[in-house]
């Protein structure tokens, strides 16, 4: 653990409040751009013609002077072609929308959604945040790791999987949940997780959504209120009113 630093203190009436900061917490993310054989400006990046078209479809969505506000769009098509984020990517991306190149990387380094470096076909997002933690995410992201033999931010030899820690997907209710590529996977237990990943491995594509016998979000078992039609106008009004 990083020691904490007392960065200052001050007295009012008697009272000390101590003002304190940690050290960042590290994260699998990559925020500082480092040329690599696969990721520099010299690596070519072009949209394909199909891409071309979606591009053409989200740019005429926007009116004339806000086209900026399609950059995320772009970003994440770029992504989805390449599988991963490059420079050259969101340099093509600065040139479509006619903007700095610096304004392309405050987003794209900004989201952790953009992946800045090479990922495995299956990215697997653990939620660790306290709903999921208190319904067991520990166990689902340990037999996650064993299972492939991997740690957090690390990909397989076969470039199957890249597994990451990430903050609130959204799904609470139905914790503990994964994200894998765009499917959620949710009410999990150690098993389910092992299954998903053979599935997968398997080359099918698991179920997506609850693992419990839940559709989506409702209660589990039969309905405890509103089980029948709702009374009409003025039921329980008093009669002398």
């Amino acid at each position: 653990m990083f020691a904490i630093k007392q960065i200052g203190r001050f007295c009012n009436k008697g009272l000390i409040r101590n003002l304190q900061t940690t050290a960042a917490v590290q994260h699998d993310a990559l925020f500082v751009h480092r040329d690599t054989a696969e990721d520099n400006p010299n690596v070519e990046f072009e949209f394909t013609p199909e891409n071309q078209k979606r591009i053409e479809a989200i740019l005429s969505i926007y009116p004339d002077g806000h086209k900026r506000a399609a950059m995320i769009p772009l970003l994440d098509l770029a992504q989805r072609q390449y599988g991963w984020l490059p420079l050259s990517a969101m340099h093509k991306v600065a040139d479509i929308l006619e903007l700095p190149r610096m304004r392309v990387y405050e987003v794209a380094t900004f989201y952790t959604m953009f992946i800045r470096k090479p990922i495995g076909k299956n990215h697997i997002q653990v939620c660790t945040t306290t709903p999921c933690w208190l319904r067991g995410s520990d166990e689902i992201l340990q037999t996650i790791k064993c299972q492939l033999g991997i740690e957090v931010g690390e990909t397989t030899k076969d470039k199957l999987f890249t597994l990451s820690e990430v903050e609130c997907l959204g799904a609470c209710v139905n914790a503990p949940m994964v994200q894998i590529n765009d499917d959620y996977y949710e009410d999990l237990t150690a098993d389910d997780a092992c299954q998903i990943l053979n599935d997968i491995k398997c080359g099918n594509k698991p179920r997506a959504g609850p693992r419990n016998g839940r559709y989506a979000a409702e209660p589990i078992g039969e309905p405890t209120s509103l089980k029948c039609e709702p009374p009409g106008p003025g039921f329980g009004v008093r009669s002398d009113l």
